[in-house]
Order: C-alpha cells, then structure tokens, then sequence
C-alpha cells in the first residue's frame, strides 16, 4: 500500500543511428523477473534477455551464456567489480554483436560475470544509459528511449538526484519515516525496496522500533546474512509509500553499499551513501531520467 500526493505527470551511439529521424524510440516491452528488468536481447542469433541496471557502472556478459553455447569472444582486459558483498577481478570481452532495440550493434568491455540463468545474456548499466534519457514505465512494464536534447530534465525534475562523483552512480534522496533523509543509489539491478547500512538502522533504533527478521541477500559476488524491518513511510519525491521493507547486512558482515562498479572513482570523495533503492519502491511509477546529468522525473502511469 501506498498514498500519492500528485503532481503535473509527464505523460550506445549505434542505436542513435538507427533511430536518426525520431527524437523517441517506440515503446519496447519488457519483463519483470524477480524484481529486474529484463529485455530482449539476440546475440549470434540466439535469443535471450538482458537486464537492465542503473546501479552498475559497467555493461557486462553473462559466463553462464558464453560456457553453454561455447562462444568465444575477443578478450580485453580485466576491471575490479564491486558488489555489496566483496570485490572481484573479471574479464573483458569485446566484439560481441548483438541486437538491442531493434538495432545491430557491438559491443565492447563488457565484463564477464555470472548472472544466473544462461538465457540471460547482458547486464546493460552506465554504457548504454549514459547515452540516452530513457523512460521506464514500470507499472505497463515497457521502456523507451529519447535523443538526450529532446527533453530538459533540469526542469521537470521532481526529486533530488545527483550522479555521485566517489563512484559514478545515479544518487537520489530519499525521506526515511520523517526521522532522515538520505542519499540513495538508484538501482534497477537491486530486487528489493531498500538496502541500507546497518549502523544507519542502529543509530536510529529502526531493528528494534520495527521488529527485525533475519534473512539471506544474494550480491554479484556472493550472498551474506541479512536483518530485515518493514520502514513505515518512505518519501519517494513528491510520493509517499507505506510499509516499505528494508534490508541492512547482518552483524559482523562485510557491507560495501556500491553497487556494481569498478574502482576508477575511488580517489573523489562524493554523497555520504546509505544504501541502495530498488524495484519495491520503483515498480509504482514511471521514471524518467538522465543518467548522465543526473535528474529525474517520477510519476504516475497514464490513466486508460
């Protein structure tokens, strides 16, 4: 459950050239698949999914895909990959070709990584949506894509987001029960609601005040026990949603609130991150952004 305050509602450079008289690409659909997104991808004429993560800083391949069809592409270097739960080295594979958005394209550094099923293929970060404004209407569940001088963001913003200059990612602030506030990444790629330091919820009482039960959370580089607590309110800019569920890592366990990103960031200092927002919150609304800029515009899904 959630109450809405409402406000006014906006109803890879080689997918520009495919589009080149259209400021918008058509509505593509997409699927929700245990919290992520997930769009339909072909690489070497096999059909698959790629899942769409604002958290990442990377474009990546899945090893589970390239092991079960014996592909072997061109390797690059290699990148550390950091999760919540550890920091790894990985591979680059380059000249993967691939169609996306109805455009053949390759692709270039992309990590490889293990991303469950084979029958996922990519996970698409900071790559390609620095390039674009893209819009993702999550209660139809479909997206789309917009020339970046299409639209001026700056000014229809409606909630505070910045890209972090400590680790390139989308930041947003979000209100947490009327007690903080606090700068969060936003992370399509999280299928939760929030994920937050665990002193952040001690400080404030939270595990206690709202009653904790243990879990288990799975990041890129392995999983980690978890306390879990429902947030009576959560200010999502000119929203508010009701018994959030939120996530911080169990006593003693190594926290890393970062997403998934290389280290090339780690010499500037940016926010004070708290945590992660993720597809319990986002799944109520259309969000409009501009990576690389970093605004956003929340909304409602049209009215039929």
């Amino acid at each position: 459950m959630f109450a809405i305050t409402r406000k006014l509602l906006l109803p890879l450079l080689a997918l520009l050239s495919a589009f080149p008289s259209l400021a918008v690409t058509n509505w593509v659909d997409f699927k929700i698949i245990d919290g992520h997104i997930n769009l339909p991808v072909t690489i070497n004429g096999i059909e698959g999914r790629a899942i769409l993560d604002s958290g990442s800083q990377v474009n990546a391949i899945n090893l589970s895909f390239i092991n079960r069809h014996g592909f072997e592409f061109a390797k690059g270097g290699k990148i550390n990959i950091k999760g919540v739960y550890g920091t790894e080295t990985r591979q680059l594979f380059n000249n993967v070709n691939a169609n996306l958005f109805g455009a053949d394209i390759e692709l270039d550094q992309l990590a490889g990584l293990r991303i469950g099923h084979h029958e996922v293929q990519l996970l698409l970060g900071a790559g390609l949506l620095e390039k674009f404004i893209f819009q993702i209407d999550y209660p139809n569940q479909r997206m789309r894509l917009f020339e970046r001088d299409s639209v001026d963001l700056a000014k229809l913003e409606n909630i505070r987001m910045e890209m972090d200059r400590g680790t390139g990612q989308p930041v947003v602030q979000v209100g947490l029960n009327g007690e903080k506030k606090a700068w969060l990444i936003l992370d399509t790629g999280n299928s939760g609601g929030l994920f937050l330091k665990r002193l952040m919820a001690t400080e404030n009482d939270w595990l206690d005040k709202f009653g904790k039960e243990s879990g288990m959370g799975v990041g890129v580089n392995g999983m980690a026990s978890t306390d879990n607590f429902r947030m009576p309110e959560v200010e999502f800019g000119p929203f508010t949603l009701e018994n959030v569920m939120v996530s911080v890592p169990g006593e003693g366990e190594v926290e890393q609130i970062s997403g998934q990103a290389s280290t090339s960031f780690s010499h500037i200092r940016g926010k004070n991150i708290k945590g992660l927002v993720g597809y319990d919150v986002l799944k109520h609304f259309v969000l409009t952004i501009d990576y690389k800029s970093g605004h956003m515009h929340v909304g409602l899904p049209e009215e039929s």
